[in-house]
């Protein structure tokens, strides 16, 4: 059984946060009040929350690293979902309609071993880091090398 995931996060602007998240990737609207607003992040409820805080490195989280995956630093933390491979080509072309710069340009990782994925990497307007994945099949998505 899949089951949907929560996650609540801290940006300094809501109405930043309400056009990337609802204009840019496209994620309905959901609930929200002054500090904060909820999103359907392709059938996940993310939560934005207003802190007005920020890290030293320019994000509203609790500080920021990089880990070495495949060749290359990604962002610690970060989230995203993963999705089909029309969905993931279909939201690389809207990131890239809006101007967003990417992190990691959209590419293919791991080519040719059990765990081959398409991904992206991007920040929001707070700095906070997402992920989009696809794989060719699902059944990969945690297949070992």
């Amino acid at each position: 059984m899949s089951a949907p995931f929560h996650l609540a996060f801290p940006v300094d602007d809501l109405d930043a946060a309400r056009h990337f998240y609802g204009e840019v990737l496209g994620c309905p609207e959901g609930r929200s009040s002054d500090s904060w607003i909820d999103f359907d992040l392709f059938g996940n409820q993310i939560v934005t929350h207003r802190t007005g805080l920020r890290d030293p490195q320019g994000g509203t989280g609790g500080g920021t690293g990089s880990g070495a995956v495949d060749g290359h630093n990604v962002p610690i933390p970060h989230f995203g979902v993963v999705l089909d491979m029309a969905s993931w080509e279909a939201l690389a072309e809207r990131v890239r309609r809006h101007g967003i710069p990417f992190g990691m340009e959209p590419q293919v990782r791991f080519k040719g071993l059990p765990g081959e994925q398409a991904t992206m990497f991007f920040c929001d307007p707070a700095g906070n880091a997402l992920e989009f994945k696809a794989f060719r099949s699902m059944d990969r998505l945690f297949a070992k090398q």
